[in-house]
């Protein structure tokens, strides 16, 4: 029987969700979270055939979280369900590892669409134009798990003693981690980078 977790901080739209999985896969056990914190603990609890990631939740917003999971839990799939189909947002999704990209403004028939090919092993997501030579949402997604938090911590506006304590990490690490980062970014500065992550962030 599959186990899917949903995480979304809206309980309507963990009902319409878990509506979906109900059609897509039938007698699947669904777990439903409030919280990135509550989708870690539910994977930890027992294997999972998929997560269904909110882009924003209480405790995590932008790509955080979903490079978190990846970081944590790389052989679960992950659908990123969004407010935003933007081509940049779908793109970075889906360079990020995620199986499929589902917009909030699916419809039920596309949402199950969605779930039962991402459990068939196939990915999904809506038709975005190819990047063009600019490809920021690529730059980003060339980042490592934990360049990718060290690049939230800067968006967040945290010090570098502060990222390396969120990371458990060295300071000294933390600036070694920066100069890669900038590099991949093509940027040259924190306020550059910062600017850069942002306007990749979900409307």
């Amino acid at each position: 029987m599959d186990r899917i977790v949903v995480a979304d901080d809206h309980p309507l739209f963990r009902a319409a969700l878990r509506s979906a999985v109900d059609k897509a896969a039938p007698g699947a056990e669904v777990v439903e979270c409030a919280s990135l914190a509550e989708a870690k603990a539910a994977m930890v609890a027992g294997p999972v055939d998929l997560l269904l990631l909110d882009l924003k939740l209480s405790d995590s917003e932008g790509m955080a979280g979903l490079a978190a999971v990846r970081a944590e839990q790389p052989t679960v799939p992950v659908a990123v369900v969004s407010a935003s189909g933007d081509a940049p947002v779908v793109r970075h999704a889906l360079g990020l590892g995620a199986a499929g990209f589902i917009p909030k403004s699916s419809s039920l028939p596309q949402m199950v669409e969605a779930i039962a090919a991402i459990l068939a092993g196939d990915s999904w997501a809506p038709d975005v134009p190819e990047a063009d030579e600019d490809d920021t949402a690529g730059r980003v997604a060339s980042l490592t798990p934990s360049q990718l938090r060290i690049l939230e911590g800067l968006k967040a506006g945290r010090l570098n003693k502060q990222i390396a304590f969120d990371l458990g990490v060295s300071e000294a690490t933390i600036k070694a981690h920066l100069t890669s980062v900038f590099r991949k970014l093509g940027v040259h500065n924190r306020t550059q980078a910062v600017i850069l992550a942002k306007s990749l962030d979900p409307a």
